[in-house]
């Protein structure tokens, strides 16, 4: 699938000394496990060095003060690292962005953008399915005097007609997780725009791999580290990545010491500043090393889980004890051709699946022995539980109504194991409770 060049202008001076990357006529593969070489390592290295120091020194006090001040450099571990530096390039040349800041998980990249961006009597619109700990973290965000208007994002009419004018940001999620529900993209991008709000787009279910956040006109895209990029269970990160198409400079809440050079680049520069600096979710430089590492297959394991989920979504689609399946893989989806055309032809590696009432979720559950009973997604293993009784639980049954999750709801989570393992499985779990 053929990729947008990446913008052209001056680099933002947020990733601190970002590495070299090739150009992006290459493939998606081929620039991210030459990406490290070809930035001329010491030693002739092939990967980035970790590098665990905790502060950098300086023999001119004049430079220590000047990186202080904005010049690219390092000071304190917490802000960032030469490892950490090396990974955000290659998040921000997977989104065919301007830059990227690393965090130490996806939630405290998301804490991030909201602490920083908005005050006590913003609006913020934000779609009604969401991941489970993000609503929590909005209904936080509503505690501290930020309004809340959810809202059905799979139609764009709907965030238009949310529009205050204290209304500051609109946040979505490219495929929703659990119900994977796709929202109005590129409309609500349109919208955004005209309305100069700022356009959050968690994109981690879908991964830069599908589709990178700006082609649906994002001015901020979060991704999960620790889930599709990764990919090996073994690390947890969160990024956030300025596309360069918001002018932050009619942002009202950008603090005066940020308001120099680029204006796209101010509102990412704040993040970082109160994200790592003031509320230190900062990703260490061996995890950052493994999250990258993990990275270089990206491709291949995507390629893999999306087969993989389409078939399983076809078998579980006609079996008697499933009562719905939600994938936008299946023709019987909603947005299936908005799906199609977006993501070119992959539609991700979470399920949805809905079980006939009289059927025991737990004993279910309990029958499989190829999918393990875990919580996570974007893994190489197949995951899953039963989501109404975990990760939503403390929603309540009214919330979770709201999100179309009923008790008998499978979340399921679909990694790169043999495909005929995978049906077998699940058709002897289903097989065993309907006898």
């Amino acid at each position: 699938m053929s990729r947008p060049a990446r913008p052209q202008g001056p680099r933002l001076s947020i990733s601190i000394r970002p590495h070299r990357l090739p150009m992006s006529d290459q493939g998606f593969t081929t620039r991210l496990v030459h990406a490290d070489h070809r930035a001329q390592l010491e030693h002739g290295a092939i990967h980035q060095p970790i590098h665990p120091s905790t502060e950098y020194a300086y023999t001119d006090a004049r430079e220590l003060a000047a990186v202080f001040q904005g010049k690219a450099g390092y000071t304190y571990a917490r802000q960032g690292t030469p490892t950490t530096a090396s990974l955000e390039a290659k998040v921000t040349d997977m989104e065919h962005a301007q830059a990227t800041v690393a965090f130490a998980t996806g939630m405290a990249a998301l804490n991030a953008i909201f602490f920083a961006l908005l005050r006590q009597g913003d609006h913020l619109i934000a779609s009604k399915y969401i991941f489970g700990n993000t609503n929590s973290l909005l209904m936080t965000l509503e505690n501290f005097g930020v309004e809340l208007s959810l809202v059905d994002a799979t139609d764009a009419a709907q965030v238009e007609a949310a529009i205050r004018p204290d209304t500051r940001m609109v946040f979505v999620e490219t495929i929703a997780n659990p119900g994977t529900q796709i929202a109005d993209l590129k409309a609500i991008g349109e919208l955004c725009r005209a309305r100069r709000l700022v356009y959050v787009v968690d994109s981690t279910l879908s991964s830069p791999y599908l589709a990178p956040g700006r082609d649906f006109g994002a001015s901020l895209v979060v991704n999960s580290l620790s889930k599709h990029i990764g990919g090996h269970g073994n690390a947890l990160g969160g990024a956030v990545t300025q596309t360069g198409l918001y002018d932050w400079s009619g942002f009202p809440h950008i603090y005066e010491q940020y308001r120099k050079g680029d204006p796209r680049g101010w509102g990412l520069l704040q993040i970082k500043k109160k994200g790592l600096r003031d509320m230190g979710g900062t990703l260490s430089s061996d995890v950052a090393h493994r999250i990258a590492a993990g990275a270089e297959t990206m491709a291949l394991r995507m390629d893999r889980i999306c087969a993989n989920a389409l078939a399983l979504a076809r078998f579980l689609e006609t079996h008697p004890q499933v009562s719905r399946v939600h994938y936008p893989g299946l023709a019987s989806h909603p947005q299936h051709a908005r799906a199609t055309q977006w993501f070119g032809g992959r539609y991700g590696g979470l399920l949805g699946v809905e079980l006939h009432d009289h059927v025991d979720v737990f004993d279910c559950l309990n029958r499989l022995r190829v999918a393990a009973l875990a919580t996570h997604l974007g893994d190489n293993r197949t995951l899953v539980l039963p989501a109404a009784h975990t990760i939503y639980y403390e929603m309540g049954p009214e919330r979770r109504a709201l999100m179309g999750i009923p008790d008998g709801f499978l979340r399921i989570s679909v990694g790169i194991e043999d495909e005929a393992d995978l049906i077998g499985d699940f058709a002897r779990a289903l097989d065993a409770v309907g006898a």
